[in-house]
C-alpha cells in the first residue's frame, strides 16, 4: 500500500509517499480501508523537527481516520468486516491504517467522510476541553487558535455552556471573519496588544482560557483569567511548552492540562461518552464541522504547506 513517510526533519517537502506492507491488526485491533484522513497541526511541528516530542525516523503522520473495516483482530468483538467506523490513527496517512477498537466512533454510511474524521478525537478534545474548562453560565470563554480543527469545533460546542461572551484567536483576516460566522469575538493575535482586544470584550478578564500555542501567547493568556478561572493548556504548536511560574497562580487561577490519551486512561467510559455525544450533536445539526479543502494523498506536501501558513479554516482532509 502507499503510505507517507519522512527520513528527516524539514519543510513539508521531506514527506514522501512510499510503498510499505499493509498493516495487521492485533487483538482489540481492526484494519480499515481508509476513506479519509483528518490531518493534525501538531504532525508539522512534529515535522519540523527540535521538539520535545521529537519522533525516530523514518517518521509517520498521525491524524483521525474514517473507512470501512476489511479485518478484525485476534479476540476483536462487536464489530464487522463491513462496518464504516472513524478512529485515531498513528499512521494515519495511508491507503489501510490500524485503529484500536476501544475509541471507535460509528459513522452512518450517508455522512460525509471528512466530516466525520473529526468524531473520533478532535470533537471529543474539544468537549472535554470546555468540561474541564468550567465555564459558568454567563461567563467568558477564551479560544486560542479558533480557526483550526479543534478551535472551530470549541467555539460552536461552548454555546451549550451558555457563556456571556466568547472570544477567538486569529492571526489572518481570513479566520477573523471566519471565527465571526461562527459567533464568537475575534481577535487578531498579531497585534502585540492582543491582550488589550480580549479586555474589550471581557473587561475583567476571562473565566476560561484553552490554549495549545504555548510559549508566549501561554503567558498573556493566563494573565487575563480572573481569580477562581481556569486555564487549560493541550499542547504546544509553537514548540515551546508552557512553564508556569507559582506566583501567576496566587490570584486563585487554576492551570490544568489536558489530552486525550490522559482523558481516555483516566476515564475511558467518559471518554467514550464524549463520543457519543459530539456524534449525537453532529448528527442532530448542532455542530457543523468545517472541511477547508480535500486533496489526494499524493498532494500531502501542498497540505502541509498550508497547516504551516497556518491558512486552513476548519479542517484538512486527505483521500487514498
Amino acid at each position: 500500500m502507499r503510505a507517507v513517510r519522512y527520513h528527516e526533519y524539514g519543510g513539508p517537502e521531506v514527506l514522501r509517499l512510499e510503498e510499505v506492507a499493509v498493516p495487521e491488526p492485533a487483538a482489540g485491533q481492526v484494519l480499515v480501508e481508509v476513506e479519509a484522513i483528518g490531518s493534525n497541526a501538531i504532525d508539522a511541528v512534529l515535522r519540523r523537527g527540535n521538539t520535545p516530542w521529537d519522533r525516530p525516523l523514518p517518521a509517520r503522520l498521525t491524524g483521525d481516520v474514517v473507512g470501512r473495516i476489511t479485518a478484525l483482530g485476534p479476540d476483536t468483538s462487536g464489530l464487522a468486516v463491513g462496518d464504516r467506523v472513524g478512529g485515531l490513527s498513528e499512521d494515519a496517512f495511508a491507503e489501510y491504517a490500524v485503529l484500536d477498537t476501544d475509541f471507535i466512533a460509528p459513522i452512518p454510511d450517508h455522512a460525509d467522510a471528512g466530516e466525520a474524521t473529526m468524531m473520533s478525537m478532535t470533537a471529543p478534545l474539544a468537549l472535554r476541553l470546555l468540561e474541564t474548562g468550567r465555564i459558568p453560565v454567563g461567563g467568558s470563554v477564551l479560544i486560542q487558535s479558533a480557526a483550526g480543527t479543534i478551535g472551530h469545533l470549541a467555539v460552536q460546542l461552548a454555546r451549550s455552556f451558555r457563556p456571556a461572551t466568547i472570544i477567538g484567536t486569529a492571526s489572518s483576516a481570513a479566520r477573523l471573519d471566519f471565527i465571526r460566522s461562527l459567533g464568537a469575538e475575534a481577535v487578531d493575535l498579531t497585534d502585540p496588544e492582543w491582550p488589550a482586544q480580549v479586555r474589550k470584550f471581557a473587561p475583567d478578564g476571562v473565566n476560561t482560557a484553552l490554549d495549545a500555542v504555548g510559549g508566549t501567547v501561554f503567558d498573556q493568556s493566563l494573565e487575563l483569567i480572573k481569580p477562581l478561572g481556569t486555564m487549560i493548556t493541550y499542547g504546544g504548536i509553537s514548540g515551546a511548552l508552557p512553564t508556569i511560574p507559582a506566583s501567576s497562580l496566587f490570584g486563585l487561577r487554576s492551570v490544568t492540562g489536558v489530552s486525550v490519551m490522559g482523558w481516555r486512561l483516566a476515564n475511558p467510559d467518559g471518554a467514550r461518552a464524549d463520543i457519543a455525544e459530539v456524534t449525537r450533536r453532529w448528527q442532530s445539526g448542532d455542530l457543523r464541522p468545517v472541511v477547508h479543502a480535500t486533496v489526494p494523498l499524493a498532494e500531502v506536501v501542498d497540505l502541509h504547506r498550508t497547516l504551516d501558513a497556518r491558512a486552513n479554516l476548519g479542517r484538512l482532509i486527505a483521500k487514498p
